[in-house]
């Protein structure tokens, strides 16, 4: 998935991987176990897939709030790692462009 894969753009190798890693071995399986497990829970609890329809949709707005809320603190901690990783690029080659015109007035 593209869109997940942009949220480890600004970090290192190491935490890439980790990430990653984490994501897929932890993540991934406890939402899908999770989920199963409510729906089950309220199936079991109501008596019916249908009777338990009306808290299934609360349960997912709650899940759908909690996911925009997340979504927009990515965003903002994605930006403020590219200003960071810009303003690194650009003092480095601001710091390389002094050098060489110290060794070329040498």
């Amino acid at each position: 998935d593209p869109c997940k894969e942009m949220a480890y753009i600004p970090l290192d190798a190491e935490q890439k991987s980790k990430g990653k890693a984490a994501v897929d071995v932890i993540g991934n399986p406890l939402g899908k176990s999770g989920g199963s497990f409510i729906q089950q829970g309220l199936i079991f609890s109501m008596g019916s897939l249908a009777a338990s329809t009306p808290y299934l949709a609360a349960i997912l707005a709650v899940i759908v709030v909690m996911w925009l809320v997340a979504a927009r603190s990515l965003d903002r901690q994605f930006a403020d790692a590219m200003r960071s990783s810009e303003a690194a690029e650009a003092a480095l080659a601001s710091e390389v462009k002094t050098e060489a015109k110290a060794a070329e007035s040498a």
